[in-house]
């Protein structure tokens, strides 16, 4: 199944210039959606993950489902403020701004081998700073796992040394 076509391109969203590719298109086909999840979950089959994280709020959507496909715990990364407990966090660009990310402080325990996910790798920005709050809190990044990666921003290069995987490129 070609998961590309299932796509669709917003054009100047959330700001003029900016290409946004909508993956609800893709999500509402169940068909696609499950294809998706066995395509990111194949990359790292056999990396015995223990943890995936993903941030708020596509990243829940991929994340959870993998982490199950996967049999692994999943964690939430929040935006400022809307986490309950102690928390650690991180400032961040992203391709039109900044934001700060938190996760709380006893979500990852020293160890724990972590699986990054998102839905899209644009400029890196939200992926690292996901991997530098993993890493403070004692766990070990095994690897990226993207639906979609837009290689003209170059997001790869911010996540050099780790191992990066998408299923679909721009």
């Amino acid at each position: 199944m070609d998961l590309r076509n299932k796509i669709r391109s917003v054009q100047n969203f959330p700001k003029e210039g900016i290409d946004f590719k909508d993956i609800t298109t893709l999500l509402k086909d169940k068909e696609a959606f499950k294809e998706c999840i066995k395509q990111m979950a194949n990359k790292f089959k056999n990396e015995k993950i223990d943890i995936i994280v993903g941030a708020e709020a596509r990243g829940f959507i991929i994340g959870a489902p993998l982490a199950y496909e996967l049999n692994a715990g999943f964690v939430p990364v929040r935006k400022l403020g809307k986490l309950p407990s102690d928390t650690i966090k991180y400032e961040y660009e992203l391709e039109y701004g900044t934001d700060t990310l938190e996760m709380h402080k006893d979500a990852i325990s020293k160890g724990n081998r972590v699986l990054i996910v998102d839905d899209l790798l644009a400029t890196g920005g939200t992926s690292y700073s996901v991997a530098k709050m993993v890493e403070t809190l004692g766990g070990e990044v095994v690897g990226f796992d993207f639906l979609i990666e837009l290689e003209f921003l170059n997001g790869r290069e911010v996540l050099k040394g780790y191992k990066v995987e998408s299923i679909i490129k721009y």
